[in-house]
């Protein structure tokens, strides 16, 4: 249902994070919401498919419910 992402895809979203984390370092440290902006990043180098994140990551936990 949901389309995985070419590896030359993955590859060049998690480089474009590394060098936006990069360059944007000075800037950051000097900010108060740099929490949000590096949650951003990591949000998406996590992203490997157009699913979710939040749907991806929910389906790896084991449930402790049932």
């Amino acid at each position: 249902m949901y389309q995985k992402y070419p590896l030359h895809r993955i590859l060049l979203r998690r480089s474009g994070v590394v060098l936006a984390g990069t360059l944007a370092l000075p800037v950051m440290l000097f900010r108060s919401d740099r929490a949000r902006f590096y949650s951003y990043l990591h949000r998406v180098w996590s992203k490997t498919s157009d699913k979710p994140v939040w749907l991806a990551q929910s389906e790896e936990v084991t449930p402790d419910f049932y």
